[in-house]
């Protein structure tokens, strides 16, 4: 099957050094969400997280990747064919490990968790990037010592404003808010919001109206519900909600970390991926925003899935199963917000899918 059927593209990143493909191009049938793998490359090193460059001017239509190495790297990947081709040169981030990427303001910006920074590289007119042009980084540690013994940031993301970029860090239990400057890539410090301690935040999630951000806590399998204001630049959080039953947390149970959490588009519902439970939570979301309840849980089709997404209309999801290596998809009954398996296709060491 070639790209020009008719059929949207997705993209799955995965673990070279866990024997995945590295960035795998695929199409996806638009009547069942079936994905068939079109090409891959492998010349980025374990590119464990990807993100897409929309619309026109600098970064649209290529795909970023990090590499989740030490030292760690960024690359950009042109797809404008079946088999993603290295656009320029991978670039240092100047940090260790990173595990997120995002494009913020006419950059993209990485999450290192090795070292607990953020760095900022400039996209070129080519959508290629460019050398850093700063990081920051964090300080801080939290109660949880084999794994809070200092910063290690997750997650860097924009806010849907535009006007703020939001740091994630599991070693720090905080969310850190920086503005972006456009013209220099320099990162200001804005301020940090502190969560509960020994939660471990992961990775974060607005609300389609903007006002409220869901915050993925891996330590604790819960979900802090944040009130996010635009203007002021503030995180304020007002509670958490469980993403699995009781019996699923007793000290009894397997340990489980959750990985990922997707907002639906009409923010009915809120999904999160679990990995060790091996599942997919669903919660519901009030008319507010502020109050998130668990309905259920289901199987995630496989092992360890370290990745959640929605395809572009909504209705399928997605999990990437590192450990089983495949990534299965889901239709979602859109009363009840409960995703029912559809299929899966191979793809060892799976580390996350996003959809042009």
């Amino acid at each position: 099957m070639d790209s020009s059927s008719g059929a949207g593209r997705a993209f799955i990143g995965s673990f070279t050094s866990a024997g995945g493909l590295g960035v795998t191009a695929a199409a996806v049938d638009p009547e069942t969400g079936a994905l068939t793998v079109l090409g891959a490359t492998d010349a980025v090193p374990d590119p464990s997280y990807l993100a897409l460059g929309r619309g026109r001017g600098p970064g649209g239509g290529v795909l970023y990747a990090v590499s989740e190495t030490e030292p760690g790297a960024a690359a950009a990947l042109d797809i404008t064919g079946d088999v993603p081709g290295l656009l320029g040169e991978i670039r240092p981030v100047d940090g260790n490990g990173p595990t997120h990427l995002a494009l913020a303001a006419g950059h993209v910006v990485t999450a290192n968790y090795g070292s607990g920074s953020v760095t900022v590289l400039p996209i070129a007119e080519d959508g290629s990037l460019a050398p850093a042009a700063g990081v920051f980084v964090h300080e801080g540690s939290g109660p949880v010592t084999d794994r809070q013994e200092g910063p290690h940031a997750h997650e860097a993301l924009p806010d849907p404003s535009g006007n703020w970029v939001l740091g994630v860090d599991l070693g720090t239990d905080s969310v850190w808010i920086y503005a972006l400057d456009p013209a220099t890539g320099a990162l200001r410090l804005h301020q940090e919001t502190a969560l509960r301690p020994g939660t471990g935040p992961r990775h974060l999630a607005f609300h389609p109206s903007g006002g409220h951000a869901y915050v993925m806590n891996e330590l604790e399998s819960t979900v802090t519900v944040c009130r996010w204001d635009a203007a002021a630049g503030a995180l304020e959080p007002l509670g958490e909600t469980p993403v699995l039953p009781a019996e699923a947390t007793a000290d009894t149970a397997p340990a489980s970390y959750p990985s990922e959490i997707v907002v639906a588009h009409d923010g009915r519902f809120l999904w999160a991926a679990n990995r060790g439970h091996d599942s997919i939570s669903v919660l519901t979301l009030d008319a507010t925003g502020e109050k998130a309840s668990l309905v259920t849980t289901v199987s995630c089709g496989g092992h360890w899935p370290r990745d959640l997404a929605l395809d572009p209309t909504g209705r399928r999801l997605y999990a990437a199963n590192e450990r089983s290596g495949d990534v299965t998809w889901f239709t979602v009954d859109p009363q009840t917000g409960i995703p029912t398996r559809g299929g899966s296709v191979e793809a060892p060491a799976a580390s996350c899918v996003i959809f042009a």
